[in-house]
Parts: structure tokens; C-alpha cells; sequence
């Protein structure tokens, strides 16, 4: 018993010479020092060779000629064209549209709209289009206000209607459409339609009220690049209603089919 007693004083006295302390479980933590965040000041500077920050708002430029073309049926031959293109951010650009046709040194058809593109909320793959249209050709010149919209309807197919006024209380719209069908990776059958619409006669132009005038299309091309494809096809233009009298009385064809031989171009 009194070894036993002897021996725990022993062991109280080695403990306490090490000077072991009791510790509470509120006592405050050790303090740890975090290293201080990176401030503009004082952040790493990019490396020579890291690549340059994504640009977003980057100005863009497009153009197109959906129509660079010779039609003939083999007695009378004609040159058409049907460009656009735009200049412009993903969401502001400025869109310009031409085409027309030159048949014997007198050009005919001449359509150039200058217009403000930018995309519909919520409508996805559809921008709205505001601006001046012009007809300027061998006729006399007549100046239009412009609202339409254009873009990718479903099933790839490209869709443009447009509304038109000017003065004299003249209305008119525009249906547009055409699709690329790929036949193979590099072969493409592309239908196109452009159809016109006037709510009064235009004698002097040969337009007609109502339904005045069809330009529609059926061409196979080839792409040997991305940005450059020759195509040929057919092609039938008519006119209906009072431009067929006005298109009489001037000597013209109320409705040409002809062949068609012409590039694709992108830039």
C-alpha cells in the first residue's frame, strides 16, 4: 500500500516538472496566417505567349451574291444579280441589299435597301429589319420605308418578308424563301421563290395591284470551297393581273422560263 502511494507521487512530480497545462475546449483557436488575396495592384502579370482576351463585341463583316447569274432562252440573254451583306456587331449591324437584271443595256428590276439589323428577344434565329429601299434602274425612281424580318425558319429554311410603304399611300410586301439541300457534302439543290405584292398599279414601272410578279428558281451547285460555288439551273419569271396588261402594251413576255448559268459567292 504504501509503494503503491509512493509511486503516484512520483509520477505526479515527472509530470508537472514537463509542465503540462490542461487545455479548455473554449479556449480560442491558433491564430493562422492566410495569405492576402491578389489585388489589381499587386496580381500576376500574363505570361508573353498567353493568348490575347475573347473579344465579343468584335465589328464583323459579311457578303454574299445569292444570284450572280446569265439566264437565257436562246434567243434573248440577260445578266441578273442578288447580293446582301452587313457590317456590325452580333446584335447591331447595318444590312444592305441589291439585286436587279440588265437585258440588252437596259436594266430592269433594280432593288437597293439600306437597312438596321438586330435580333428579335425571344424569336431565335430571327432579326428585324428597318430602313430605305430604293428602286433605281432604267425606270423611273420611286423611295420606300422598310420593315421586315429575316432569318433561319424551321427546317433550314431561309425566310424574308417585307413590308414597304412610300408616299401616296403605296403598300407593298415581299416574300422571299429558298433552301439549300445538300445532296452530298459539296453538291447543293437550292429551290428559291421571290414573290411581289402592291396594293396600287405603277403603270410607269409595269407594276400591277395585288399579286404582280413571280421570280422563281431551281439551281444545282458545287462547292469547291466554302466561298465559292458555280451552279446551273432554270428559272421562270411571270408577271399577273394588271402587269400582264402593262407588260403587253410595252412589248414585253408576261412569263420567261430560261436556263440559268451562274457563281455562288461569300465573303
Amino acid at each position: 500500500m504504501r509503494l503503491r502511494l509512493a509511486f503516484r507521487v512520483a509520477l505526479a512530480g515527472v509530470v508537472l516538472s514537463f509542465g503540462v497545462m490542461p487545455v479548455s475546449a473554449q479556449d480560442a483557436a491558433p491564430q493562422v496566417n492566410a495569405p492576402t488575396p491578389a489585388g489589381p495592384q499587386n496580381a500576376p502579370s500574363h505570361g508573353p505567349n498567353w493568348p490575347k482576351p475573347v473579344e465579343d463585341n468584335r465589328v464583323l463583316n459579311y457578303v454574299q451574291f445569292d444570284q450572280l447569274e446569265g439566264r437565257t432562252n436562246g434567243s434573248n440573254t440577260s445578266f441578273r444579280w442578288d447580293s446582301e451583306g452587313w457590317i456590325g456587331t452580333d446584335f447591331n449591324k447595318f444590312w444592305f441589299k441589291s439585286e436587279g437584271s440588265v437585258t440588252n443595256g437596259v436594266a430592269s428590276d433594280g432593288d437597293q435597301e439600306f437597312l438596321y439589323n438586330r435580333p428579335i428577344p425571344r424569336l431565335r434565329y430571327f432579326d428585324w429589319q428597318a430602313g430605305a429601299r430604293i428602286d433605281l434602274d432604267s425606270g423611273p425612281t420611286r423611295a420606300w420605308l422598310a420593315l421586315g424580318i429575316q432569318g433561319l425558319a424551321p427546317y433550314f429554311f431561309n425566310f424574308a418578308p417585307t413590308f414597304y410603304v412610300r408616299d401616296g399611300g403605296h403598300v407593298a410586301g415581299r416574300l422571299e424563301g429558298y433552301y439549300d439541300l445538300y445532296v452530298s457534302q459539296r453538291l447543293i439543290l437550292q429551290p428559291q421563290v421571290e414573290m411581289n405584292f402592291y396594293s396600287q398599279a405603277d403603270r410607269a414601272r409595269g407594276i400591277g395591284s395585288g399579286f404582280s410578279d413571280l421570280d422563281g428558281g431551281l439551281r444545282l451547285g458545287y462547292q469547291f470551297s466554302r466561298k465559292f460555288a458555280p451552279y446551273i439551273g432554270y428559272t421562270y419569271t411571270g408577271a399577273f393581273g394588271q402587269a400582264v396588261s402593262f407588260s403587253r402594251q410595252a412589248g414585253q413576255p408576261t412569263g420567261e422560263h430560261r436556263f440559268v448559268l451562274g457563281i455562288w459567292l461569300w465573303h
